[in-house]
């Protein structure tokens, strides 16, 4: 139901994304949706990191969500990804390299320190199993958004 959350997967989808695809909800471009999904493994690796912003209480509801098949809503605002925000690189393909390169390194940290988690604002601390599963229904929303699945 969710893509893996590969480097296969990621290069066979947005690899031959067009720079002017337009999104089929939502406001963000094709090179800004992958910046996106660039940040976000960084929140899962350490180099951008966040604070829990949903309090304690809502976290098992938040866990079961993410365990579940549900998919991501459409059109959530998150305070991590601000609308307008500049893109980092000048070519659409430099923000995949980008992306294919914090994959890696989120698989090799991961492998590397067992036991490790980090924040993310919505589920508190993940650990890798967690980040995975969260990534796969990430990419899996953004694929979707660009008509891609």
């Amino acid at each position: 139901m969710f893509v893996e959350p590969t480097v296969e997967n990621v290069i066979k989808y947005l690899g031959t994304l067009d720079p002017e695809t337009k999104p089929l909800w939502g406001k963000m471009s094709a090179q800004r949706m992958i910046e996106h999904l660039t940040d976000a493994v960084q929140i899962a690796t350490g180099k951008n990191p966040q604070n829990q912003i949903i309090p304690d209480e809502k976290l098992p509801g938040m866990l079961r969500f993410l365990d579940s098949d549900k998919e991501m809503a459409r059109d959530v605002q998150v305070p991590f990804a601000k609308e307008g925000e500049a893109l980092r690189h000048s070519e659409i393909e430099l923000a995949l390299d980008e992306l294919v390169e914090e994959l890696i390194y989120f698989e090799e940290l991961y492998a590397m320190q067992e036991g490790l988690t980090q924040i993310h604002p919505y589920y508190g601390p993940l650990d890798y199993a967690q980040w995975t599963r969260l990534n796969s229904k990430h990419l899996t929303h953004h694929f979707k958004q660009f008509g891609l699945l």
